[in-house]
């Protein structure tokens, strides 16, 4: 008798629907939300070598290479802003090696989610990095004397290209972060590669002045055409090319490299 009282007294109901993608890849993007709570000290090295670039290069080459500080300064914003979140892209591989190290996304890999939430998440950090950068730069740009003359409308503009353009960046250091072993690796090896690509590009200087054979290089660089977009939507001037040749990189880096990345992940032991 007591057996069936207790089994009467209880409630069944509906299994609950399980999570979608959606909601599976926001609760990882809050968990990278708040380490920005937990290490603020992120932020800092985030920040500080873009504003020292700003600084240095307007105050000490500006006059140099364009005659003065203010003509250079409103050539070489858009610019560091798209240096700012190639750099600030590798945080997602240094990020993901840290966790695998921990163990934390062997404990991942055992629930019943989305298999890319885990990165979905660390994307999601990685936009709030960039925007948060993005926006000090600017403000810092605009003390200075930077007047972007395309107005709200261009800055929100290149705001939205810069996301773009750190999420596919993303995945190269993504896939970085699930092959190299330590988190001080995979920041050598991206530094390896996205230094010549950085600094061989439009961002400081005009390629007109450069030699022959490194301007080929440079004038078919993703990060000049990215740079070159960037300019054109804050001045008001760019075109629909150059917008597509902007976020050609970028589409292709995450349609190869999102599967790939998934892929390296599940085969892991």
């Amino acid at each position: 008798m007591d057996e069936q009282k207790s089994v009467s007294s209880l409630i069944y109901a509906e299994r609950p629907a399980q999570p979608s993608a959606l909601s599976n890849a926001l609760v990882f993007g809050w968990r990278a939300v708040l380490k920005f709570k937990h290490i603020p000290e992120q932020l800092f090295d985030l920040v500080m070598t873009p504003i020292m670039f700003t600084l240095l290069f307007t105050f000490v080459f500006g006059g140099a290479l364009s005659g003065s500080t203010d003509t250079y300064l409103q050539f070489f914003l858009p610019g560091i802003l798209v240096q700012t979140v190639v750099f600030n892209s590798l945080y997602s591989g240094m990020g993901l090696s840290t966790d695998l190290g921990k163990g934390l996304f062997d404990r991942f890999r055992s629930l019943p989610i989305w298999s890319l939430s885990p990165f979905a998440g660390l994307m999601v950090g990685d936009i709030l990095r960039h925007l948060i950068a993005s926006l000090i730069i600017l403000f810092i740009g605009i003390l200075l004397g930077y007047r972007p003359e395309a107005g709200i409308a261009g800055v929100i503009a290149a705001l939205t290209l810069l996301v773009l353009i750190g999420f596919g960046f993303g995945w190269i250091f993504l896939v970085l972060g699930l092959i190299m072993r330590t988190p001080n690796t995979v920041m050598t090896m991206a530094f390896t590669g996205i230094m010549p690509l950085v600094f061989a590009s439009n961002i400081m200087v005009d390629p007109a002045t450069m030699p022959g054979w490194l301007r080929l290089f440079v004038d078919v660089n993703p990060v000049s055409l990215m740079t070159t977009a960037m300019r054109g939507l804050m001045d008001g001037t760019v075109t629909m090319r150059q917008l597509g040749l902007a976020l050609l990189t970028p589409a292709l880096l995450t349609i190869l490299l999102a599967p790939l990345t998934l892929w390296l992940y599940r085969r892991r032991n």
